[in-house]
């Protein structure tokens, strides 16, 4: 393969008819896969010589024959003989690997001994579908698997917790045969992203959302594309987002577009994490250099910060966080420049375009609602106090609104409360909770009606772009900001903060217009 990482990208075929499965294989080859999975489990009906001999010699990659029985997730219903029969049949017929359970393992190695070709190879694999075991467990586990004569060791857990994924990393990088290791779910993502620098064997990657075969699996157009697969080793830095929820964030986007653009080895993760303090713990190494934290995060991770930058530590939260080469963290706020510059540009185009940044901030004067007290609502209203502007601080629980207005000398006032608020004409709104954010779409903080009282609304939340919230304001006559624009703007202070590189602004602008 001509690409930096040894690891070969597999992609299971599960069409339920021949056609169906060749037609996915040409699929696989144009994606830039290098191996596909031929589940034979999937076919509603299978004629083992005539199939497989299809299958295999038209297969325009290398073929992994696997043959899942369902008490490890497959679809087999039938005789185990059968289906050991095929799977010995598929080796015959030329194909480059089996897959094997490692129950059967034994007597199917005894079985094949002395026949088995050159060029295939026997992976034996072992199922977990409720949790990831301790490393001791894992490396017994792997020990069995190799007693029992298998080419390639294949382990699959199931990742409760995205700290599950370094038990499975110590496994290949240690392990001394060729090892592939998965942790299945949202949680495990990192495990086949990151195979590549950890030594593992060979990753998954489905052909789209809607085959994929094991919970979670990514999809192999978005290990290429998206995360750079090809281009990680076992020197690649990690960077990604924090938060829960997290499958929304277009950061990914951004970052590893950048990242390839000026040649900058590391990669950028969705990271879904529970609980920060252990993620930390956990991935202590330098090369896990950074990150971005949104929602539930931005204030707890202060806490578990070596140092604070002043700005940071006076808004009360951070989205930019920095592992120094010593190995501590540094916490930044990017957020509130991100926010304030957007809202700015929206009132300099409504008050018109003659109107110089240099004049001063078009904010000050105004009043400013910022519905939310949590991470996102301090850095809003932390860098709207500094352009002068009047802030209030709507907020469902009251006493949060009222400790953040304090703290800009501002106004609070419960949430429920701003839909009959409007002492006077041309306010400005932010959006700065969660309320309208995918998947539920179909809400919004406030109704409608008010609506009327704001020249200008932005909402933070950027994963719709159109939220309702700012759907109802454009009807409402309010020039409208995405919250795509902060992500944008705080995202170039990250990138530098990161990287120590200025940011490409054009490439983030056009990336975001291809992914909202």
């Amino acid at each position: 393969m001509s690409n930096n990482s040894s690891t070969l990208l597999c992609t299971p075929i599960t069409g339920t008819t021949v056609e169906q499965m060749l037609t996915e294989m040409q699929m696989a080859m144009g994606i830039g896969s290098d191996v596909v999975e031929i589940r034979l489990d999937c076919l509603t009906s299978f004629n083992p010589l005539q199939d497989l001999d299809i299958l295999i010699k038209q297969s325009p990659l290398s073929t992994l024959v696997t043959y899942r029985p369902i008490g490890e997730g497959g679809k087999y219903q039938g005789d185990e003989n059968k289906r050991q029969d095929a799977l010995r049949l598929a080796m015959e017929l030329g194909a480059n690997y089996i897959d094997i359970e490692l129950e059967v393992a034994h007597d199917f190695i005894s079985s094949i001994s002395g026949k088995k070709p050159d060029g295939c190879k026997v992976i034996v694999s072992s199922h977990n579908f409720s949790n990831t075991p301790s490393t001791e467990t894992l490396g017994n586990l792997v020990a069995r698997i190799q007693a029992t004569g298998a080419d390639i060791v294949k382990i699959v857990t199931t990742a409760l917790d995205i700290t599950d994924c370094a038990r499975i990393f110590r496994i290949t990088a240690h392990s001394q045969v060729p090892t592939i290791g998965v942790a299945m779910g949202e949680r495990g993502l990192i495990s086949q992203v990151l195979s590549p620098k950890f030594g593992g064997y060979m990753a998954y990657g489905a052909l789209g959302t809607g085959s994929v075969s094991d919970p979670g699996q990514p999809t192999a157009k978005d290990l290429l594309d998206l995360y750079n697969f090809r281009l990680i080793r076992a020197d690649t830095k990690v960077f990604g987002v924090i938060g829960k929820p997290i499958v929304q964030s277009k950061s990914p986007h951004l970052y590893n577009a950048a990242f390839k653009s000026v040649g900058y080895n590391a990669v950028y993760l969705h990271l879904l994490v529970d609980d920060l303090e252990k993620f930390f713990v956990t991935y202590s190494s330098p090369d896990f250099s950074g990150y971005s934290c949104t929602l539930p995060h931005k204030e707890v991770a202060l806490k578990l910060m070596d140092e604070i930058d002043p700005i940071a530590e006076n808004i009360g939260a951070t989205n930019n966080i920095v592992r120094r080469p010593d190995g501590r963290f540094i916490a930044f706020n990017t957020d509130y420049i991100g926010a304030v510059s957007a809202i700015e540009d929206g009132l300099r185009g409504l008050n018109g375009a003659n109107v110089a940044p240099s004049v001063g901030s078009p904010l000050a004067g105004k009043l400013l609602v910022i519905l939310g007290a949590g991470g996102a609502a301090k850095s809003l209203a932390y860098g709207a106090a500094l352009k002068g502007a009047r802030i209030v601080i709507a907020n469902r629980t009251f006493e949060r609104a009222k400790e953040l207005a304090q703290k800009v000398g501002g106004q609070a006032m419960p949430l429920a409360e701003v839909e009959n608020f409007h002492p006077e004409e041309g306010m400005v709104l932010a959006n700065a909770t969660a309320v309208g954010m995918k998947p539920n779409t179909d809400q919004t903080p406030i109704p409608k009606h008010p609506l009327k009282h704001y020249c200008l609304v932005f909402d933070a939340i950027y994963a719709p772009k159109q939220t309702r919230l700012l759907r109802e304001a454009k009807d409402s006559g309010a020039v409208v900001v995405y919250g795509t624009e902060m992500l944008i703007g705080q995202g170039f202070l990250s990138y530098e903060n990161f990287t120590g590189l200025p940011a490409p602004e054009e490439l983030f602008r056009r990336v975001m217009e291809n992914h909202t």
